[in-house]
C-alpha cells in the first residue's frame, strides 16, 4: 500500500461511525496509520462466508456496518448460532491457529479486515491494542453466558424481548438506528437488519412463533411495527418485564 492509499484509509478511519467503539479506539494517530497499512476494507453480501469453523485462522476484522452470525456445527450435523456480531464488534481469533466458529454475513456488511499474522505482530508491539483485545475477550465471555441463558432457559416471548433489547443496545449510535419523537418521548425506532425467518433461526424458534409474539407485543402496546422490518419500542420497561 502506497502513502496516498494509507492517507486515504486514515481519513476514512477518522470519520468512521464506530471509531470510538472499534478495536483501534485507543490507538494514537500514528498507530492508526500503521494499522491501516496492514488492513483493507471489505464488503460482504448477505450469505457470504468470512471464516470457516476449524479452518486455519487467516483473517481477523472489525465490523463497521451490517450484521454477522457466529455459528458452529453440532455432532448431528446441525448449525448452532452462538452469537451475532454488530457494528463495532471484532471477529476472528488473534494469536490462534484455527477459527473456533464460522462467520457469515446476515446482511450486507462492511468491515476492516487484517491478515491474522500481520495483526498479531502489530498487537504485540502496541500494548494499547493488546489491552483492548483483553477487554473484548472478557466482554465476549459475558455475552456468551447471556446467550446460553437466552437459548437454554427462556421461553419464546422472553427470547424475542431479550433479543430486541440487546439489538437496540448494540445498534445504538450505529447506522440504522434512528430515534423518533413519539408522544413527547424518545422512542428507539430502527430497521431490523435481518428478517423474521433469520430471527427465528437465531433464537431457535419457528417463523410462525416469532410473528405471533411480534403481533402480541404490538397488541399490548409495547411495540409499534410500521412494517415487517421496522420496530419502535413504545414501552421499554414493559419489554424488559417480558424479557424476565
Amino acid at each position: 500500500m502506497n502513502v496516498t492509499q494509507v492517507l486515504s484509509q486514515t481519513e476514512i478511519c477518522q470519520s468512521c461511525t464506530i471509531r470510538n467503539r472499534a478495536i483501534c479506539a485507543d490507538l494514537h494517530a500514528d498507530e492508526i496509520v500503521l494499522l491501516n497499512s496492514i488492513g483493507r476494507h471489505r464488503t460482504l453480501t448477505a450469505g457470504e462466508q468470512l471464516l470457516w469453523e476449524g479452518e486455519d485462522a487467516v483473517l481477523v476484522g472489525n465490523v463497521v456496518e451490517g450484521l454477522l452470525k457466529l455459528s458452529t456445527g453440532t455432532s448431528e450435523g446441525r448449525e448452532q448460532i452462538v452469537g451475532l456480531a454488530y457494528p463495532g464488534d471484532f471477529v476472528g481469533r488473534p494469536f490462534g491457529g484455527t477459527d473456533p466458529y464460522g462467520v457469515e454475513a446476515l446482511a450486507e456488511t462492511r468491515m476492516c479486515v487484517f491478515r491474522r499474522q500481520d495483526f498479531d505482530a502489530f498487537a504485540r508491539e502496541h500494548p494499547r491494542l493488546e489491552h483492548k483485545l483483553l477487554e473484548r475477550t472478557l466482554t465476549e465471555l459475558d455475552r456468551t453466558r447471556r446467550w446460553m441463558l437466552l437459548l437454554g432457559r427462556m421461553d419464546a416471548e422472553q427470547k424475542l424481548a431479550t433479543f430486541l433489547l440487546d439489538m437496540v443496545e448494540r445498534l445504538s449510535g450505529a447506522p440504522g438506528l434512528n430515534p423518533e419523537l413519539t408522544g413527547g418521548n424518545t422512542v428507539p425506532a430502527f430497521a431490523l437488519p435481518i428478517g423474521r425467518q433469520q430471527i427465528a433461526d437465531v433464537l431457535g424458534l419457528t417463523i410462525e412463533t416469532v410473528s405471533r409474539h411480534f403481533t402480541r407485543l404490538k397488541k399490548d402496546g409495547i411495540l409499534d411495527l410500521p412494517s415487517r422490518r421496522e420496530v419502535a419500542i413504545l414501552d421499554r420497561a414493559a419489554l424488559q418485564d417480558r424479557a424476565g
